[in-house]
């Protein structure tokens, strides 16, 4: 959700009838209808916008959307999956975001650490994502010497694993034919 401009959100989730909007050159289904008897996935919901949120709710609560333009309901079953790198106890607080959506999806909570908090795990990540750029590339995993591993375990990896994964993706592209500790002091700094 923090991906799509405020102005968007509706029309990316809801969908839109042709004139909604100057670019609405015709009708278009939004997430909630194409997921219809599935499951949505909603990544960083604590970005989205108080109006963007309350039609979330309305979605949820009556199982139905209305296109952007449009009066007509639509009828919509859809399981959410939501994700926020937000607490967002502290945003219903300071009103950016709606306690009744807060307790619609949290039914059952999964809280993971940040990256920084599970430094251990960084070497298998690393495994993970360099086997996977290498597939989607069509190239040789690259090895990664224990002396760069070490160095990445120490990094403030305050974007997390996607910050990670762009780090490996950059030190597969950049770096040696084993990835070095000095490749990754060229390379992975911000």
């Amino acid at each position: 959700c923090a991906a799509i401009p405020s102005e968007l959100i509706e029309s990316e989730l809801f969908g839109h009838v042709k004139g909604a909007f100057t670019s609405a050159n015709k009708d278009r289904a939004g997430k909630f209808e194409a997921a219809n008897g599935g499951t949505i996935f909603l990544d960083e919901v604590g970005d989205m916008s108080l109006s963007a949120q309350a039609k979330v709710l309305r979605a949820l609560q009556e199982n139905r959307v209305q296109r952007v333009g449009s009066d007509k309901d639509i009828k919509v079953d859809v399981r959410v999956v939501a994700a926020t790198n937000k607490d967002l106890s502290k945003e219903i607080a300071e009103g950016r975001f709606r306690e009744d959506l807060y307790h619609r999806l949290a039914v059952i909570l999964i809280k993971v650490p940040p990256l920084n908090d599970r430094r251990e795990d960084i070497p298998l990540l690393i495994e993970y994502f360099s086997k996977k750029i290498a597939d989607e590339h069509g190239t040789a995993q690259k090895k990664f010497s224990d002396k760069a591993i070490k160095l990445l375990q120490e990094y403030d990896w305050t974007g997390n694993i996607r910050e990670l994964r762009n780090v490996v993706e950059r030190l597969i592209i950049l770096g040696d034919s084993e990835v070095s500790e000095s490749d990754v002091k060229s390379f992975a700094t911000k």
